[in-house]
């Protein structure tokens, strides 16, 4: 049987991947919050006048 994604204990299969709706609703606040989040760089600013223009658009 798998564990819950939040707490470890067997999922119920009304509340999957999680346990209860405790746990669901612990995952749900996070999204909402902020808490899960994936790394990204920065993009460089299409305005910035050190990009080099292509020949005959200068």
């Amino acid at each position: 049987m798998s564990k819950c994604a939040i707490c470890g204990k067997p999922q119920d299969a009304k509340y999957r991947p999680f346990c209860s709706k405790r746990c669901a609703d612990v995952d749900l606040n996070r999204w909402l919050s902020g808490g899960y989040s994936i790394p990204a760089a920065e993009e460089d600013d299409p305005d910035d006048e050190s990009v080099i223009a292509p020949k005959g658009q200068d």
